[in-house]
C-alpha cells in the first residue's frame, strides 16, 4: 500500500510539473524564449557567430586549395554546406519561395542557386517591410480615410507601441494619408492664388493701429490691379514689364507694413515682472467655438481686442497646393477656445488685423515662425507683441523645445500625434481632429506664465533674459514672406543637397525635369513633391531612360501628372541624351545657351534684348570691334598683337577680351584693374608725346640742314688747295682711334665723286728728313716678319671661319 501510495505520489508529480512545463510552453512566444526580444538577442548572437565563424575560414587563394586537398576538410565542407542548403531550403519553403537548393546541375548550379537567394531576400524583405509599416499604423492594404464617413484608421497596438504602457515607452504616432475626392478649396477663393514668377507684394490695404500710415500703392486699387500674369508674354518679359510698373513703390512694396511700430515698440512693466501663473480649465469644461461665417468673426474680433493676451496656433496644408494653404486658425484665452474655417473666410480674416496689431495685447505662439509668413501670405495678417514659447523653451536650455516636451512639462499632459499630418481640408472636421487642434492653444498660456516664472528665476529676478526673449520674438514678427523664385540656376541648390556627382547628360536631365516641375506645379497649383518627387526626379535623371515606360518605371508609385506628362518627359530626357559627355565642375555650373531649355532659351533671348534695347551705344560699338577682328586674317592678327605689344609694354599682364569685368571695378580708385587702366592710358599718353617730339625733332634737324654744305663742296670751293699735315714733335706719339670708330670707319659710305682737277706730284725736297736722324733700317728682318704676321692671321682666320660661308672679295 505504502509503495502504491509513493508510486501515485511520485506521478501525481511528474504530471504537475509536465503540466507546469506544458503551460509555460504555451505562454512562451516560441519553445524556449519568452518573448520576442529574448529570441531576436538569441538569433543575432547566433547569426554573429555564425558571421564570424565564416570569416575566419580560408579564402579563395588564401591556401583554400592547399586545405582542400586533404579528404578531411573536403568532406567535412561538403557536409556542412549540405547542412546551410537545407536550412535554406526551409526558410524559402515557409516563405512560399522556390527552394530546390540541392537538385541542381555542377555546371549552372551555382548562378541558380544564387539567383534564387536573390529572389527569396527580395521577398522576404518585402514582407518585413509591409510588417513594419502595419506595426507603426500604416496598413498599406487599408483605404485612406474617406471625408463622407470620418473614421479615423484603425489602431495597431503591439508590444512596443502600446498606449500608456507600464515600461515608460513613447506614445504611438500615427500618419494619416491625404484623403480623396475632396474638392480643391481653390477653387471657391474670390482672390486668384498668384503662382506666377514674380515677387510677393502684401495683401494689406488696411492699417488697423497705425503709426505711420500705409503707402499709397496698397490703398490705390488701380496700382495693385495691375499684374503682369494678366498679359499672354514670356516669364523673362512679364518680370521686367512688372518691375517697370512698380519702379517708383519698390520700397514701398517689399518693406514691412508694420516696421515703424515694431522698432518703436516697448514692452510693457507689466509683461516684465514676475506673474502668478493662472490654471488652465479642463477641456470638457471650456467652451469650443467653430467661426465659418463672416458675423461669427466680426464678434470674434471684438472678443479678443477686450483681452490683455491670446494663444494663436495655424494648421497648414502644403501637398496639393504649390504655395501652400492655412486651413484653420486657433485661437484661445483664459475662458474659451475658438476655431477658424480659414479656407471658407479667407478673403475676410484682414478683419483680425485690428487685435492682432495691437501692441497692448500679447500674442503667444509656439514656433512662429512659419507661422508669421503663413499669416501674411494669405490673409495679409500681422503680429505686433508676439511673445514665442520656443525662444523662451531654449533661453532656459530645457532639453527638448517642442509643444510636446512642454505640455508635458508643465501640464502632464501627453498630446496625441493621431493627426500630425493629416488632411486639413476635410470639410465638415471630425471631432477628433478638432480636440486635437484646441490641445494646440488650450495650455499655451498657462505655459507661457511658467516660463516667465521660471525666466526671471533663472537670473536671479532680473528681466534681462526675458528681455532677450521679447526682443527674438519682436524679430520673428519682422519676417516677411518671400515666394519661390525660379530661375536658371535654381536647380544647382537642390543638386548640391542631393550630393551626387551627374556627368552632363544626367546634369541636363536633371535641370529640365526641374525647369517642368516648377512650371506644371505653378500651373496646376500642385507642389513639386506631388507632381514629381525628388527622388524619382534623381532615379530618371540617372539612368536617362530611352522609353517612356523606362520613365514610369522610375516612380513608384506614378504621380498622376507624370503619366499624364510622359510623353514631354521623354522629349526633355532625349534632349539630355543628345548632349555630350563630359565632366562637369563640382558647382555643376553650365552657362552655355545651348545647354539651356526652349523655355529658357527664349528668356535669355528676350532678357538679350532689353539689354540691347537699354545699352545700344555700348553694345554696337562691342560688336563692330568684334566684326573688325573676325574679317582680319591669321597673319595680320598676328601682326596686331606684335605692334600692340610695342605699343603697350603691359599688355602681356592684362586679362585676355572675353574676361569679365565689373564696371564698379574699372572706376573704384582701390582695385588692381583701376591701377592698371590708369598705367596704361599714362603710358599710351607719353608714347603719343614722345612719337610727336621725335616727330618735331627730326624735321627741324632735315630743315636746318638744307642750307648746310658739305665738306667735299666746301673744299671744291676753296679751290682744291690739300690740307698739310703738320709735323709732330719728336715723342709724340698719335692716339690710335677706337675700334667703334675703326667699324664706322670701314663701312662703305656712298659719296660724291671728287672734281676732275690736274694732278701735281709731292715736292719732297722741302720735307724736312731730320726726323729720321740715327736711325737703322734692317731689310731681311723687315721682310721675315711681314711673312709670320701675314700667316698668323691667315691661319687664324682660316679656323674660325664657317665652312659653309663662301669667301669673296671685298669690294672697297
Amino acid at each position: 500500500m505504502d509503495s502504491s501510495k509513493s508510486k501515485d505520489s511520485t506521478n501525481s508529480g511528474l504530471q504537475e510539473t509536465n503540466s507546469d512545463i506544458n503551460d509555460e510552453e504555451k505562454n512562451d512566444l516560441c519553445p524556449g524564449f519568452k518573448d520576442a526580444d529574448a529570441f531576436v538577442k538569441y538569433g543575432l548572437g547566433a547569426v554573429l557567430s555564425a558571421t564570424k565563424a565564416s570569416a575566419g575560414l580560408p579564402q579563395t587563394g588564401d591556401e583554400y586549395d592547399f586545405y582542400r586537398s586533404f579528404p578531411g576538410f573536403q568532406e567535412f565542407c561538403e557536409s556542412q554546406g549540405d547542412k546551410l542548403l537545407h536550412c535554406m531550403s526551409q526558410i524559402m519553403q515557409h516563405h512560399g519561395c522556390r527552394s530546390r537548393m540541392r537538385d541542381r546541375n555542377k555546371l549552372t548550379g551555382l548562378e541558380e542557386r544564387f539567383d534564387l537567394v536573390v529572389d527569396s531576400n527580395d521577398v522576404i524583405l518585402e514582407r518585413v517591410g509591409i510588417l513594419l509599416d502595419e506595426a507603426d499604423g500604416v496598413n498599406r492594404n487599408q483605404q485612406p480615410v474617406m471625408p463622407a464617413e470620418f473614421q479615423p484608421p484603425k489602431i495597431v497596438v503591439s508590444s512596443w507601441n502600446r498606449m500608456g504602457s507600464s515600461s515608460g515607452s513613447r506614445s504611438e504616432t500615427f500618419r494619416l494619408l491625404q484623403a480623396k475626392n475632396i474638392a480643391r478649396p481653390q477653387m471657391k477663393f474670390k482672390e486668384k492664388v498668384d503662382n506666377s514668377n514674380t515677387p510677393f507684394i502684401p495683401k494689406i490695404f488696411i492699417k488697423p493701429n497705425a503709426v505711420k500710415p500705409l503707402p499709397s500703392y496698397f490703398t490705390n486699387k488701380q496700382i495693385r490691379k495691375e499684374r503682369p500674369e494678366d498679359l499672354d508674354v514670356p516669364a523673362a518679359l512679364a518680370d521686367f514689364i512688372h518691375q517697370q510698373r512698380t519702379q517708383e513703390h519698390v520700397e514701398d512694396m517689399f518693406a514691412h507694413p508694420y516696421q515703424y511700430e515694431l522698432d518703436h515698440l516697448t514692452i510693457q512693466e507689466s509683461v516684465l515682472s514676475k506673474p502668478e501663473p493662472q490654471m488652465y480649465k479642463p477641456l470638457t469644461e471650456t467652451k469650443c467655438s467653430f467661426i465659418d461665417t463672416l458675423d461669427d468673426l466680426v464678434a470674434l474680433n471684438e472678443k479678443l481686442c477686450k483681452l490683455s493676451e491670446f494663444a494663436v496656433d495655424l494648421e497648414h496644408h502644403s501637398y496639393r497646393s504649390f504655395l501652400g494653404l492655412t486651413c484653420l486658425i486657433q485661437i484661445s484665452s483664459r475662458e474659451e477656445d475658438f476655431i477658424i474655417d480659414a479656407i471658407e473666410l479667407r478673403s475676410e480674416l484682414y478683419i483680425l488685423n485690428e487685435a492682432f496689431t495691437d501692441p497692448a495685447i500679447v500674442k503667444v505662439f509656439h514656433g512662429a515662425d512659419s507661422d508669421i509668413e503663413w499669416l501674411q501670405r494669405d490673409f495679409g495678417l500681422y503680429v505686433v507683441n508676439l511673445f514665442d514659447t520656443h525662444q523662451a523653451s531654449r533661453a532656459l536650455n530645457l532639453a527638448r523645445h517642442s509643444l510636446d516636451q512642454l505640455l508635458k512639462h508643465f501640464c502632464n499632459v501627453n498630446s496625441e500625434k493621431r493627426y500630425q499630418l493629416a488632411d486639413w481640408r476635410i470639410r465638415p472636421l471630425p471631432d477628433e481632429m478638432v480636440q486635437y487642434a484646441r490641445m494646440d492653444t488650450h495650455y499655451l498660456l498657462y505655459i507661457y506664465d511658467c516660463v516667465r516664472v521660471q525666466l526671471l528665476d533663472f537670473n536671479h529676478g532680473q528681466p534681462g533674459l526675458l528681455q532677450s526673449v521679447w526682443n527674438k520674438s519682436k524679430d520673428i514678427s519682422l519676417k516677411k514672406y518671400t515666394k519661390p523664385i525660379f530661375t536658371e540656376e535654381s536647380y544647382l541648390e537642390l543638386q548640391r543637397k542631393q550630393k551626387r556627382s551627374f556627368n552632363t547628360q544626367q546634369l541636363t536631365a536633371f535641370r529640365l525635369l526641374f525647369a517642368w516641375r516648377d512650371k506644371l506645379a505653378r500651373q496646376e497649383d500642385e507642389s513639386t513633391g506631388f507632381t514629381l518627387p525628388t527622388h524619382m526626379m534623381n532615379k530618371i535623371s540617372e539612368e536617362l531612360p530611352k522609353e517612356p515606360q523606362g520613365i514610369i518605371a522610375c516612380c513608384n508609385p506614378v504621380p498622376p501628372l507624370v503619366r499624364q506628362q510622359v510623353n514631354e518627359l521623354h522629349l526633355l530626357v532625349q534632349q539630355a541624351r543628345e548632349m555630350p559627355l563630359l565632366k562637369v565642375r563640382k558647382d555643376g555650373c553650365q552657362n552655355d545657351l545651348q545647354h539651356c531649355s526652349p523655355d529658357g532659351k527664349l528668356d535669355t533671348l528676350i532678357r538679350l534684348i532689353i539689354l540691347l534695347i537699354l545699352n545700344s551705344a555700348s553694345f554696337l560699338k562691342e560688336l563692330e570691334t568684334q566684326n573688325d577682328h573676325e574679317s582680319l586674317s591669321v597673319a595680320q592678327m598676328k601682326a596686331r598683337r606684335i605692334i600692340e605689344c610695342f605699343e603697350n609694354p603691359f599688355r602681356m599682364y592684362l586679362p585676355s577680351s572675353d574676361v569679365h569685368i565689373s564696371k564698379n571695378a574699372k572706376f573704384d580708385p582701390s582695385s588692381k584693374i583701376f591701377e592698371v587702366i590708369k598705367d596704361n592710358v599714362s603710358h599710351c599718353i607719353i608714347l603719343l608725346i614722345s612719337t610727336e617730339e621725335r616727330n618735331q625733332a627730326k624735321q627741324s634737324y632735315q630743315e636746318s640742314l638744307q642750307n648746310v654744305a658739305t665738306v667735299r663742296q666746301q673744299a671744291a670751293v676753296s679751290g682744291g688747295k690739300k690740307r698739310e699735315r703738320v709735323a709732330s714733335e719728336v715723342g709724340e706719339s698719335t692716339p690710335k682711334p677706337s675700334k667703334k670708330q675703326m667699324k664706322s670707319a670701314e663701312k662703305p659710305q656712298k659719296t660724291e665723286p671728287p672734281p676732275k682737277d690736274s694732278f701735281k706730284p709731292f715736292d719732297y725736297s722741302q720735307s724736312d728728313l731730320k726726323v729720321f736722324a740715327g736711325m737703322y733700317f734692317d731689310e731681311l728682318q723687315f721682310f721675315t716678319q711681314q711673312k709670320t704676321a701675314r700667316g698668323q692671321k691667315s691661319n687664324s682666320g682660316a679656323g674660325n671661319r664657317s665652312m659653309s660661308y663662301m669667301a669673296g672679295k671685298s669690294d672697297r
